[in-house]
Order: C-alpha cells, then structure tokens, then sequence
C-alpha cells in the first residue's frame, strides 16, 4: 500500500511544492543579478585593515579585497594590500 501511496503522490504537485519551487527560482534570481559582491565584503575589507594596522600602517585605498565567481560554483577571494616603502 506503502508503495501504491508514494507514486501516486509524486505525479502531483501540491500547492505549497509548487511556491517552495517559485521561491527557488525567485531566490537564484536575485542572487545572480546582484554586483557580484557579496553583502560580507565591506565588513571582511573592515576588518582585514584593522588586523593589518596593528603590525603597519596601511590606509583603506591601499587594501583591495574581490571576490571572482569561478566554473563550478567556485568564487575565489583575491586580497592585494600595497605597502608603502
């Protein structure tokens, strides 16, 4: 009977299965037509320069933080710092 019940119920969709799928579809949307930036990289920059003013100083303009979407849902976080002489 089990097994009768399972098949049957995945022929039909529920209501509430088709908006969890809207909002997936919805939710993805909204984060590929973002910048690119994430919401945590103006806090991380933040915090990267005051880490690195305790041994140097640095200024905000010499610190540059990016974060690059990369094949396969990679995203690589490239971090330069210019140190004055």
């Amino acid at each position: 009977m089990f097994l009768i019940d399972y098949f049957k119920n995945k022929d039909k969709e529920t209501p509430s299965e088709r908006a969890k799928d809207r909002l997936r579809i919805i939710v993805a949307q909204e984060r590929s037509m973002r910048d690119g930036v994430p919401d945590f990289l103006p806090k991380l920059k933040l915090e990267l320069i005051e880490v690195i003013s305790k041994y140097t100083q640095v200024s905000e303009d010499q610190v540059k933080v990016q974060v690059e979407q990369k094949e396969n849902n990679l995203s690589l976080l490239e971090l330069n710092i210019t140190f004055n002489d």
